[in-house]
């Protein structure tokens, strides 16, 4: 069997498993962020949790399959460690740069929910006074 054939397997093993590990981490970890932004809205944290998980597959499957091509033929087991590495450290780096963008985005949206709380008056307003000296 060819030898970039045997890479190409390989690589699309390992990348995809890893992306559906790192997802499943994603989503485990970062619905309580999302509960948290969404004020204890379970059904509407689990939707968007969902929607977030669904694109981080899309993306990161995206280009584990447009990166999956090699400019060369790989003809000896040396070849096709040293181009397995440089394919799956790419996607490593990119997984983990998906991972910091969605932590920072989540850590974004519940600091802005936070804020919003915050500025909530705890007692409705119950009256209007006239400015001093009118």
């Amino acid at each position: 069997m060819d030898l970039t054939v045997v890479a190409y397997v390989i690589y699309l093993l390992i990348s995809i498993g890893l992306t559906v590990w790192v997802a499943r981490t994603l989503s485990h970890n970062g619905r309580v962020f999302i509960g948290d932004v969404l004020q204890g809205n379970e059904k509407l944290a689990d939707a968007v949790n969902q929607l977030l998980v669904v694109g981080f597959y899309l993306v990161n499957i995206g280009f584990v399959t447009l990166y999956l091509r090699s400019a060369e033929e790989i003809v000896a087991a040396r070849g096709l460690f040293e181009a397995l590495s440089v394919k799956l450290g790419v996607v490593l780096l990119v997984l983990g740069f998906m991972h910091l963008a969605n932590v920072w985005v989540l850590n974004k949206m519940r600091r802005r929910g936070i804020m919003e709380r915050q500025q909530t008056p705890p007692v409705a307003p119950q009256g209007w006074t006239a400015p001093a000296g009118v």
